[in-house]
């Protein structure tokens, strides 16, 4: 459900966990946003390529090490992950409706201590 909301707004889960790891994490080379995402280094050039054709995010030489590139969200970038981050709450929602607040709540937390161990 949410996958196929996001390939309407033209995304796919990989540009959303990307724009959002370097919303929340800030700049990084392109192998920190691969383990921070857990998505392939062979695959994270094809997602930067495509959020870079776009303008959403921006490749710069690293000034400590010229070997490598920083990747930075650039404004265009961030006003894209702000539409998907609502549309995946809208999804979420739609996909939750069924239960009641408490049994959501109760939900998130289970995954929660799924997630942590």
């Amino acid at each position: 459900m949410v996958t196929a909301g996001l390939a309407a707004a033209e995304a796919g889960k990989w540009h959303y966990a990307t724009l959002v790891a370097l919303d929340d994490g800030g700049p990084a080379s392109q192998a920190e946003l691969s383990r921070r995402t857990g998505i392939y280094r062979s695959d994270m050039v094809a997602v930067l390529n495509a959020l870079a054709g776009r303008g959403l995010v921006e490749r710069a030489a690293d000034p400590a090490d010229r070997r490598r590139n920083v990747i930075t969200l650039t404004p265009s970038g961030r006003a894209f992950l702000a539409r998907l981050d609502l549309l995946v709450t809208e999804l979420q929602d739609e996909a939750l409706a069924p239960l009641a607040p408490a049994e959501r709540e109760q939900l998130a937390g289970l995954l929660r201590r799924l997630v942590e161990r």
